[in-house]
């Protein structure tokens, strides 16, 4: 019985240090199940990997054919600003002609996302300690929000040559300006001036930060996504 009490009153001790210890030092012992916390190296590296390969797995399902067009998550639709274009042309019979439109804006942000893997290996190696610290004790998408931060401005740039390129190529650019020609026949609606690829390349960059926080969520709660030891060691046991 003695033992019982002194096992309880370890227990206590322990439930206390946990709650005066700094937020850091909480995660390290829970991720741990109790035991010796890992190094602060071997935390940050952990961290690393996981990062790699969350960013990874999020370019590679966006990159490919169907990867915006089929996911809805991230698919991108007829720009909501013109969704009385877009009625009116469905009235008007062009239906066919918008369906292909918005496969060719997909396509054109499929054939960009690929050109994301050199930013996001840059903002990894950039990493400090507190960044890492911050992002391991944050939220679901706190890499993700560190991610955004430090790339939708080089990700914009990047990703707005391949677009442009990808929408000619298609001749997308050329299937809305024959949108924007047949809405001019319809009595009473007005055409407004919209710049196509600046929409397509944002929501390009906006869907691959959606699948990136999809690949962090599974890296943190899933044991299967912990496809390495280190990521077992630093995310397991939560």
């Amino acid at each position: 019985m003695n033992h019982t009490i002194d096992a309880r009153a370890t227990r206590r001790g322990l439930l206390l240090v946990f709650l005066t210890a700094p937020a850091y030092a909480q995660i390290d012992r829970l991720l741990r199940g109790g035991g010796t916390p890992p190094s602060d190296a071997k935390v940050a590296s952990g961290l690393k990997e996981a990062l790699s390969i969350g960013t990874t797995n999020a370019v590679k399902l966006t990159g490919v054919t169907d990867g915006y067009f089929g996911n809805p998550l991230i698919k991108i639709g007829f720009p909501p600003k013109l969704r009385t274009m877009e009625k009116g042309l469905r009235l008007a019979g062009a239906g066919p002609q918008l369906d292909q439109f918005v496969l060719g804006m997909n396509r054109a942000a499929e054939k960009a996302a690929p050109a994301a893997t050199k930013y996001f290996k840059q903002a990894i190696l950039n990493m400090s300690f507190a960044d890492a610290k911050g992002i391991l004790t944050g939220g679901d998408t706190a890499a993700t929000d560190f991610f955004r931060a430090r790339t939708s401005a080089d990700l914009t740039t990047e990703f707005r040559p391949h677009v442009e390129t990808a929408m000619s190529q298609l001749e997308v650019t050329k299937q809305f300006n024959g949108l924007l020609a047949n809405l001019q026949k319809i009595p009473f609606m007005k055409t407004e001036s919209f710049n196509i690829n600046d929409y397509v390349v944002q929501q390009a960059v906006n869907g691959l930060f959606v699948m990136v926080g999809q690949e962090e969520k599974k890296i943190r709660k899933d044991p299967a996504a912990q496809v390495t030891s280190l990521l077992k060691d630093v995310f397991g046991h939560r």
